[in-house]
């Protein structure tokens, strides 16, 4: 059975815009969702803290999806790392059905050394900041939590930094991290997720196709 169609609120990674995006703005209209968003987080290259960007999702969703509107959230990168922060920090595990990340560091990256301000020190393996939120880990149980991958990426490093032991962790052969959010067989697996019925008394999803891969 399919799901609803949701609202989708798409979050950008680090030195990003919305505008990557686009592609798959289009792709979801054209399969049936009425509504997808795509916001720009300022600044984006680390200079404040992802609590900091997390805090502008909030105020986001309260002037443009206003409660009791549920919808789905899709971080790629650093703004899976923010989203996560929205979600178990500040209230929006009471909004979201599907939480989905696309090559997100869960548990750090090496190339958060390339850069010394606040948000890269944060995406550090063993941050206080990722170790904090990876502390409550088990609240992520509450929505369906979707981790997508590739073991190509070499903005994660090591790519498997994007497995977290709660949810489900899905590997695509993306040959790129940019590429995670317009390769059409990340399009097509973003769209099963989002397009699932999720089953309220187990927390799982229920098919109703299958996932590309």
């Amino acid at each position: 059975m399919s799901a609803p169609r949701l609202p989708v609120l798409l979050i950008h990674g680090i030195d990003d815009t919305a505008k990557i995006f686009q592609t798959l703005v289009n792709s979801l209209s054209d399969r049936g969702w009425p509504e997808v968003h795509a916001i720009d987080l300022v600044p984006s290259n680390g200079d404040i803290g992802l609590d900091e960007l997390a805090a502008q999702i909030q105020a986001y969703v309260e002037a443009n999806l206003p409660a009791p509107q549920q919808f789905d959230l899709v971080g790629f990168s650093m703004g899976g790392i923010v989203s996560r922060y929205y979600l178990q920090r500040l209230g929006g595990l009471e909004r979201v059905r599907h939480f989905v990340t696309l090559s997100s560091p869960h548990n750090g990256t090496w190339t958060g050394y390339l850069r010394s301000n606040p948000g890269a020190r944060q995406m550090r393996p063993k941050s206080e900041f990722l170790q904090d939120l990876n502390s409550t880990v088990d609240d992520l149980t509450q929505v369906e939590f979707t981790s997508v991958w590739t073991p190509f990426d070499l903005m994660i490093v090591p790519a498997n930094s994007s497995e977290l032991p709660v949810g489900t962790m899905m590997q695509l052969p993306v040959l790129a991290h940019p590429w995670m959010v317009s390769d059409p067989r990340a399009i097509a697996t973003l769209a099963d997720l989002l397009g699932h019925e999720l089953d309220e008394s187990t927390k799982q999803v229920t098919p109703n196709a299958e996932l590309s891969a």
